[in-house]
């Protein structure tokens, strides 16, 4: 599937299989070349974010197969590093006024491009771009390990990213997410 919006892990073949058939009430769902990892192409990202939390807290034991499940605000495709910079850049500068004077950290979960796309590296040049647009709006912002007031997740299967803004009210309901 090549235009997916939200990715989910899964622990083992069990799990898998369990949210494959579970997570298809939410949209199309596809297995990836990545072990144990499936995407889907849901509607609505954040109605698919609540329902996914009512379904949590409906079936608890899903915890347990169920790694991560990580809907996306915004998706890029990219068939180079120096591509997968540029459009990054630019969406996650789309999230600069929300991260305005406030603390911050980028999380990239890499899948595919090995050797071409190292994750830390990814998130230092993304982590600086905000920054330098923060101070360049004289609200300078932070990065914060500990306990930011906003993570940028990006989900990378392939050519294809996922990225999504969480802040800390949303990370502490929605278990589901485990940025890092």
């Amino acid at each position: 599937m090549k235009d997916w919006n939200a990715v989910v892990t899964v622990y083992d073949k069990d799990g898998y299989r369990l949210a494959k058939r579970l997570m298809s009430r939410f949209g199309r769902i596809d297995s990836t070349d990545y072990f144990n990892v499936l995407v889907m192409k849901v509607p609505d990202v954040d109605n698919f974010t609540q329902a996914i939390a009512e379904l949590f807290e409906q079936t608890p034991g899903f915890l347990n197969d169920i790694s991560r499940v990580v809907p996306a605000h915004a998706t890029i495709d990219f068939q180079s590093p120096q591509e997968f910079n540029e459009k990054a850049d630019a969406v996650v500068g789309d999230w600069c006024e929300k991260l305005a004077g406030k603390s911050f950290y980028i999380r990239l979960h890499r899948r595919g491009f090995k050797g071409r796309i190292a994750s830390p590296d990814a998130e230092r040049f993304l982590d600086d771009a905000v920054l330098e647009r923060l101070r360049e709006l004289d609200r300078p912002g932070r990065i914060d390990f500990e306990d930011p007031d906003f993570v940028i997740d990006i989900e990378m299967a392939g050519n294809r990213a996922g990225f999504s803004i969480w802040s800390r009210q949303e990370l502490n309901r929605f278990d589901f997410l485990h940025v890092d």
